[in-house]
């Protein structure tokens, strides 16, 4: 049996796919354009000013709480009716990051605006109420990417953005889609992928899905924001080609795919000027080169010059606060910024503000059915959960019914990272209770041993390095426990099969460390691995790895001891269901990595330049601190010396061995690729292309199919191979085939060359590569461009200012 089935990942799929979704778009009537400038029209300066400064960022603690700090303080002294309406929002969602100003007299109302990446972020308990407010911990960014599925992504977004509509929120914080530069980057769970058409792709299907619900969102952090280490005044010094090409590409996607409501700039510079003080990131790029309709918001606390932010295009500051305000109003009396400018920024945010749901009225309930959004993260985990190795142990036979759970994890397993990506979930379903919702039994012996060990070993853990993960909350693992054989004998002769879970955790605030603990696992870890196989293979009996880890860790050391390895990332509050669904053989694992998983972190192509280095000379000024974190400006800059080379585009061009190379993911099935047919053999206008894919196994499952694209590269160094399209086939049956077709339009073909500000297809031989993942090609197929073809010309912006040392071929 075949079916067609058309790629959704290309310019033409697109436009259907609007056809068929609604996708909601900041296009404003001619009415709407009259109310807004009737408005700003109406406003003082200084109502201006409180409109584009945010009123504060605000936590709901208690009185004895407060008087540690001095006691509750007023907001602005100096303005007792501005203070009475942010203390009025403020109560609206206690738990917001943040909310605009609100002016009853002109008609305009508060923008409630929400973390975060994995699900809403809010006070899950209020004052007086005995109501709980808590959302659903949805699967990080990793997983969601390592799904490959773009209607699933939408699926969530749909489900997220109920709970941003029903709690009363207008805007939601999220998604979060800077490229996975290196893995070291603390908040890479939050991120999707190395490649940036992945990452673009999945931001538009979320975007969409939330959008679709009246709301909207802020996909952030705009632009180059690829490390937590003084990221507040770190310089990114990165070519115009790798900038167009990898760290700004899937944000054009998502812009001119799903036109989120807002944007919110990053707290570094790019080329020596802040993110959100640059016109040429904001304006020119953003707005003139995308077509982008909304409002551009800072991150928390970024930049420092309100004259420069505000002519850049960055219409709102957050979290802002009365000081902002009064400086702005003096900028503006003073000369030195055009109320002109200032009435842009405000109509921007305005003509937003139309499309809320607390300016159209929207009565929300409070109460969004989290029993089926438990469904939706439940099924979105499994699809995202990648079989890394399987020597016959997955999935259990029927004889397993006890099971041996090790690793601290098993019993205390992470839903997601820590900072503002994390969310306050009514409960994470640990491996154990999955375990026995599966009708498993999980060997409590052992289980009180590790509960034990647990509570003696959090009561004496030291408190995290990370300031954000003690100010924010979010689970911090404790040392693993140490197995000796002697248990793991014991463990082996009364139980059937043996689980090992490595837990790892990270967020905001910090990265992590190339070393045991972090990136490459503990002598106490690898021996637990060792011990536990070893007993376990002398009773005839197997051992699974499960890696519950929000990013990459280093596996090749040890991945071949185990029988089986289950990546199951950071999969939400569903967590221990998921991972048994796949366990069991309830779902065949059909997840693939987004990233790639490296021998040793020394062979990361930015290994030598991350997170970078003090600027000589320069030893900053104690009085510069962020108003919201409290950290000072360290001088600091890194330059992105590999360029292009980032991820698979570096380890395939330089032949570098991997770990697990990107786009890898095994089955319980097996899949056959047949009949790669290209629709032409000379490239005009457009090539499709089309592949046969067939489950010759035993088992119904799912493959993602990857299109690569090898360029001439004859006038410009090119990488080996980039991705130019993907897609899943629907679940096949064993014997069922279908038929996958993928377009590729000119831009396809392009890299893009700063010094003619433009995107250029060289003329050639081009090989479109079909594959399983970036290591498994298994079909080629060629054509030729006869001609050069300039296929945009955009404005020259971004140009760095300083040589860079640039990785070639």
């Amino acid at each position: 049996m075949k079916k067609n089935k058309l790629m959704k990942h290309g310019l033409s799929a697109f436009l259907m796919g609007c056809l068929l979704l609604g996708c909601t778009t900041t296009s404003s009537t001619d009415e709407d354009h009259q109310k807004v400038d009737n408005i700003v029209a109406s406003m003082s300066l200084k109502e201006k000013a409180q409109l584009v400064i945010g009123t504060g960022m605000y936590f709901q603690l208690p009185d004895s709480v407060l008087e540690r700090f001095g006691g509750p303080r007023e907001i602005d002294p100096n303005d007792s009716v501005y203070s009475a309406m942010v203390e009025k929002i403020r109560e609206f969602v206690p738990g917001a990051a943040g909310n605009t100003s609100m002016f009853e007299q002109h008609g305009i109302t508060t923008q409630v605006l929400a973390d975060g990446p994995a699900g809403l972020r809010i006070q899950p308990k209020r004052k007086g109420e005995d109501k709980t407010y808590y959302c659903t911990a949805f699967p990080i960014g990793t997983v969601m990417a390592s799904t490959w599925d773009t209607e699933l992504v939408y699926k969530v977004g749909q489900a997220m953005g109920k709970e941003v509509l029903e709690y009363g929120v207008d805007v939601l914080l999220a998604p979060a889609l800077n490229l996975q530069r290196d893995p070291l980057c603390g908040r890479n769970f939050e991120y999707y992928s190395e490649d940036p058409l992945v990452s673009g792709k999945m931001t538009a299907a979320m975007v969409k899905g939330v959008q679709s619900n009246g709301v909207g969102t802020s996909i952030k952090h705009y632009a180059a924001n690829n490390q937590e280490t003084n990221r507040l005044s770190v310089n990114t010094i990165v070519s115009e080609r790798a900038l167009r090409e990898l760290y700004l590409k899937g944000f054009e996607i998502a812009v001119k795919e799903a036109q989120p409501w807002t944007v919110m700039s990053a707290y570094n510079k790019i080329n020596g000027q802040y993110a959100s003080e640059s016109h040429d990131l904001l304006t020119k790029i953003l707005r003139d080169d995308w077509g982008f309709k909304g409002y551009v918001m800072t991150d928390w606390g970024a930049g420092s010059d309100l004259v420069a932010q505000m002519e850049a295009g960055n219409d709102m500051i957050q979290p802002g606060s009365p000081k902002q305000v009064y400086e702005l109003i003096e900028l503006v009396e003073n000369g030195k910024l055009d109320e002109t400018v200032l009435d842009l920024n405000v109509s921007r945010i305005l003509k937003v503000m139309l499309k809320t749901p607390k300016y159209k009225g929207y009565e929300y309930s409070g109460n969004p059915n989290l029993e089926v959004h438990a469904l939706v993260t439940r099924q979105a985990a499994t699809d995202g959960m990648v079989l890394l190795e399987n020597n016959g142990a997955l999935p259990f036979s029927e004889n397993i019914e006890k099971v041996a759970a090790f690793g601290n994890c098993s019993y205390d397993f992470i839903s997601g990272g820590t900072g503002s990506g994390d969310v306050n979930e009514a409960y994470t379903i640990s491996l154990i209770q999955g375990l026995e919702n599966g009708e498993y039994k999980a060997h409590i012996g052992l289980g009180k041993i590790y509960d034990e060990y647990m509570v003696e070993a959090r009561a004496n853990a030291p408190k995290s390095d990370n300031w954000l993960t003690n100010l924010m909350g979010g689970k911090v693992p404790v040392a693993e426990m140490a197995v000796s054989k002697e248990l793991a004998a014991q463990m082996a002769t009364e139980n059937d099969i043996a689980l090992i879970t490595i837990g790892r955790n990270s967020g905001e605030g910090g990265d992590r460390k190339p070393e045991p603990c972090d990136f490459y696992l503990t002598d106490v870890e690898k021996e637990m691995i060792a011990n536990v196989t070893e007993a376990f293979h002398a009773e005839g009996k197997k051992t699974v790895v499960v890696l519950n880890v929000g990013g990459v860790i280093e596996t090749a050391s040890w991945k071949n001891t185990p029988d089986a390895v289950l990546l199951a990332w950071q999969p939400g509050q569903e967590a221990g269901n998921s991972v048994v669904d796949v366990l069991s053989g309830k779902v065949n694992p059909s997840g693939k990595l987004a990233i790639t998983f490296p021998v040793k972190y020394a062979d990361v192509p930015s290994a030598n330049t991350f997170p970078g280095h003090a600027v000589e000379g320069e030893t900053g000024d104690e009085k510069d601190m962020s108003g919201f974190s409290f950290m000072r400006r360290v001088p600091w800059e890194v330059v992105y010396e590999e360029d292009i080379y980032v991820g698979y585009r570096y380890y395939n061009t330089f032949d570098v061995g991997v770990s697990y190379p990107f786009g890898y993911g095994k089955s319980y099935t097996d899949f056959e690729y047949t009949d790669v047919v290209l629709s032409a053999r000379k490239f005009r206008k457009k090539i499709k292309v089309s592949v046969t894919v067939e489950n010759a196994g035993d088992v119904a499952g799912r493959e993602v199919v990857q299109v690569y694209l090898s360029a001439p590269g004859k006038s410009m160094d090119k990488p080996e191979m980039e991705l130019v399209g993907f897609d899943k086939t629907d679940v096949l049956i064993p014997g069922e085939a279908e038929i996958i077709t993928f377009t590729l339009e000119p831009i396809d073909l392009c890299s893009f060359d700063g010094a003619r500000s433009s995107w250029i297809a060289e003329p050639g031989e081009y090989t479109v590569k079909v594959a399983a993942s970036a290591n498994d090609i298994r079909g080629a197929k060629t054509f030729t461009l006869q001609e050069e073809m300039v296929v945009e010309t955009v404005t020259k912006a971004l140009a760095p200012e300083v040589e860079i040392s640039k990785l070639t071929k």
